[in-house]
């Protein structure tokens, strides 16, 4: 029998949760070019970004009702857009 690869495969120690998120994490108000960390709630299933993206900085390309569509540069001539919500990305601090 094949092994099975999907999505949340091996993140047993990267999708764990420290302690709960507040609500001001929820009620951040984000713009059209800001910069912001992609940082995964594992509590939280819907809109959740593949584990290769954790960690990662992003630029909001647009702000949605309940989610943002970020564009994250993979290497100087790459960029992926994702669209991930409120609850699994924090201000990227200067």
């Amino acid at each position: 029998m094949p092994r099975y690869k999907g999505p949340r495969r091996k993140t047993r120690n990267i999708m764990t949760m420290d302690k709960p998120i507040g609500l001001s994490r929820l009620l951040e108000d984000y713009e059209p070019g800001d910069r912001v960390v992609i940082d995964v709630n594992p509590s939280q299933q819907k809109g959740i970004p593949h584990r290769r993206y954790q960690g990662r900085i992003a630029i909001v390309k647009e702000v949605r009702r309940r989610s943002l569509v970020v564009e994250v540069a993979l290497s100087p001539r790459k960029e992926k857009v994702l669209i991930v919500r409120r609850d699994h990305v924090v201000p990227a601090r200067a």
